[in-house]
């Protein structure tokens, strides 16, 4: 069985003391944040596996504070960007402009850069702002540099962005295309507390609260385990498993199910996978191990896939959503190796 990546001694004792780091950053934000224990996680896999955020809930949330109190604890820099209807790109990426030098008399341009040049960028209701921006923030999250002119800048490294959306209110709003939303790693959903933790909310923010936060890592630190994650390796079974999964949405390929040709319009392309694939390396160091598992994937199919599926009228008018369809893949595919390629369903999917 072969594998991807390669470990020593060394990886492994870091592996240990990301897991300590991944705890103590809980600690940290149990301070300032209750619950949204699984937003968290896979907000650092994101961050670790060097992907991006796409956030989707309510307002009132916390979905701002919990942002920008992760950042602290990873002492990160933190832009917040409102996203409005008037917003140009040049206000996100930075403008150029004229200055005369005090000391020669002569005039100079010079580039002052914008709030995408931070570590950490929050993106706050993304679809109220119009496509040219929208173009210009999907360039730095894929090429991680801006472009002025006839100028590149570079961003900071690590670089990441967490893109919010507000489910309720879609009038005059610019929804993402799909081929967009592709861009991201995952799509979050932020839910409602449930009562316990809401009394804990109610409790905590109506009285005196000290939120000191402890860096727990560094910008450094997190480029180390950004270089860890793709040394994690991963067996072909586990990366035939997220073929299996991912090729099933594709309507009308071989071995396909039927309630995929019933309910979608458009399934899932290769950055699918390889976002499951990194998104479970990430994950595995997270829980203190060395090798991805089929549990892993599981664990994140649902961020991974619920964006790249295009529902069609027939699942809407059933009340079927994205999310109802990876759980019914995930229940249809088999995670023991000899029952998945053994399977004559799958055959055909791997063989096409």
């Amino acid at each position: 069985m072969s594998t991807q990546g390669t470990m020593v001694d060394n990886d492994l004792q870091a592996i240990q003391k990301l897991k300590s780091a991944f705890d103590s950053i809980k600690q940290q934000l149990n301070r300032v944040i209750v619950g949204q224990d699984q937003v968290i996680e896979e907000l650092l896999i994101a961050l670790f596996a060097k992907g991006h955020c796409m956030l989707e809930g309510v307002p009132g949330l916390a979905k701002t504070l919990m942002i920008s109190t992760l950042a602290r604890c990873l002492s990160l820099d933190f832009s917040r960007i409102q996203f409005t209807p008037d917003l140009m790109p040049a206000d996100i990426t930075g403008t150029d402009f004229i200055e005369k030098n005090p000391a020669t008399g002569t005039f100079e341009l010079l580039f002052r850069a914008g709030p995408l040049f931070s570590n950490m960028v929050l993106a706050d209701e993304i679809n109220r702002t119009p496509p040219r921006t929208q173009a210009a923030l999907l360039e730095a999250m894929q090429e991680r540099q801006v472009s002025v002119g006839r100028v590149r800048h570079k961003l900071q490294n690590p670089f990441f962005v967490l893109a919010t959306q507000n489910p309720i209110e879609q009038e005059g709003t610019y929804p993402l295309p799909e081929a967009q939303q592709d861009r991201f790693m995952f799509k979050v959903y932020v839910k409602y507390p449930n009562f316990k933790e809401e009394f804990e909310i109610a409790r905590r923010t109506t009285g005196v609260v000290a939120d000191e936060i402890t860096p727990v890592l560094n910008g450094e630190q997190i480029v180390e385990i950004q270089q860890l994650v793709r040394k994690v390796p991963v067996s072909d079974h586990v990366i035939h498993y997220c073929l299996a999964l991912v090729r099933q949405t594709r309507v009308g390929e071989p071995g396909v199910p039927k309630f995929i040709k019933d309910w979608l319009s458009w399934g899932a392309g290769p950055r699918a996978v390889q976002n499951l694939v990194l998104g479970g390396k990430a994950r595995a160091l997270l829980y203190g191990r060395s090798h991805v598992t089929t549990e892993d994937v599981k664990a994140l199919a649902f961020p991974v896939l619920r964006h790249r599926l295009l529902c069609n009228f027939t699942a809407a008018s059933e009340g079927v959503n994205t999310d109802t369809v990876v759980q019914k893949i995930i229940e249809d595919t088999p995670e023991k190796e000899g029952a998945l390629t053994g399977d004559e369903r799958f055959k055909k999917i791997f063989a096409s």
